[in-house]
């Protein structure tokens, strides 16, 4: 379907252009008319499918012909200072030819930002995109004007109840209109996203598209092997390859500094990226990636969800995901689009039994790679032998229901 088709204003159709929008993606298919309507939406999507474009341009759509200026109407909640600062440069894009105003708020920045975002907040920019924390440090300050809002989205909301923001993002909406048009967007359903939707939205309509399943273009593969071992295949995987972009998850900190030290060492130029950064270096981090001035960024889960880097052509999961779900958002960092991509993923003993649920989750087992021969011997793959080590389990939480 053809963005034409929606029938939206004529400006915004020229930041679509400019954007090289021509067809809609199927959630966007689905989601614009629905909102454009007026209908609260709960939308059940993955990563790179386009919902932040989804919900972004029939908003814009309806605030360009409310008639209403020097209020805030639409405000967007998302997990991350990342997404805050990805949606409001799309959102930034697609607005250019149009009045539409809007200003990305979290924390981290210095005072000068926060008084940026207080003048936005009280005079009343259009869109107001923010994490929980921030908002409700302005909130809690009065000067907030949101007597005219008429749009609440929350952005990967099942990564906010993850992250423990339910009771914030509650105390948020409770200083809002209650006549509003709700949207709410994540990648998966757990029962909590259920008992969410039903204080929020209203009589809502459900859109699903793609659950829990990767795009169908990553190669995934994955090496079973010792933790001793896991650098020297890194090394090994990333020698002589000229690729653009490449992303290698750690689950913690720690583990991204020191692969991202020893790749160094070896002369292999990264970047990594982690919640001991100060923002501006994040930022930094980010721009450089982006820019291909470095192409191989060692990173957390910061990442693995909510960041739009296009043309990423190898995901590597240096650890096991401690939540099946999180493989897909890891994995869905790479074939975008119609572009192609691998994912490899390195499997020590204790997460064979993890990764064995991640398997159980795509439906399908995910083919196993021989050792190079100069790495030593590998272990067997016997998950049902595997130690359990810590962390979520999807299918296990599933069976308890």
């Amino acid at each position: 379907m053809n963005f034409k088709e929606f029938n939206l204003d004529n400006h915004l159709l020229e930041g679509i252009e400019s954007f090289g929008f021509e067809d809609a993606t199927p959630i966007q298919e689905k989601a614009i008319p629905t909102i454009l309507e007026g209908k609260d939406i709960i939308a059940i999507a993955q990563t790179g499918t386009g919902k932040t474009a989804a919900f972004l341009l029939p908003v814009i759509h309806k605030i360009i012909n409310s008639g209403q200026e020097g209020h805030i109407q639409a405000l967007v909640i998302v997990p991350t200072r990342e997404l805050a600062m990805q949606i409001d440069q799309q959102l930034e894009g697609l607005s250019y030819y149009t009045p539409v105003s809007s200003i990305a708020v979290y924390g981290g920045t210095d005072g000068t930002s926060f008084t940026k975002e207080k003048i936005a907040l009280s005079e009343g920019a259009d869109i107001i995109i923010g994490t929980p924390g921030r908002l409700l440090a302005h909130l809690n300050m009065g000067y907030v004007k949101v007597s005219a809002l008429q749009y609440l989205i929350l952005d990967e909301a099942d990564r906010m109840l993850d992250m423990g923001f339910y009771e914030d993002i509650m105390r948020i909406i409770s200083n809002l209109p209650a006549k509003r048009q709700n949207l709410l967007f994540a990648a998966t359903m757990p029962a909590k996203i259920r008992e969410m939707a039903k204080k929020v939205l209203h009589d809502p309509e459900e859109i699903s598209i793609a659950i829990s399943k990767p795009v169908e273009k990553v190669l995934q593969v994955a090496y079973v092997l010792y933790d001793a071992q896991k650098v020297s295949l890194v090394k090994y995987l990333l020698e002589g390859k000229q690729l653009r972009s490449i992303l290698i998850f750690c689950s913690t900190k720690s583990s991204v500094k020191q692969l991202n030290k020893e790749l160094r060492k070896t002369g292999i130029i990264s970047q990594e990226i982690h919640s001991d950064l100060e923002q501006s270096d994040r930022e930094k981090v980010l721009r450089d990636f982006r820019s291909r001035k470095a192409n191989i960024l060692v990173a957390t889960d910061v990442l693995s969800r909510g960041i739009d880097i296009e043309d990423i052509d190898l995901v590597i999961n240096y650890d096991v995901p401690n939540d099946a779900e999180d493989y897909i958002h890891r994995i869905g960092r790479t074939a975008r689009a119609t572009a192609e991509g691998v994912a490899i993923t390195f499997i020590n003993e204790k997460e064979q039994r993890k990764f064995s649920d991640i398997e159980r989750l795509l439906g399908e087992s995910v083919m196993k790679l021989r050792l190079p021969a100069q790495l030593g011997q590998a272990p067997g793959y016997n998950p049902g032998k595997a130690p359990r080590s810590g962390g979520k389990r999807y299918f296990h939480k599933k069976r308890k229901k």
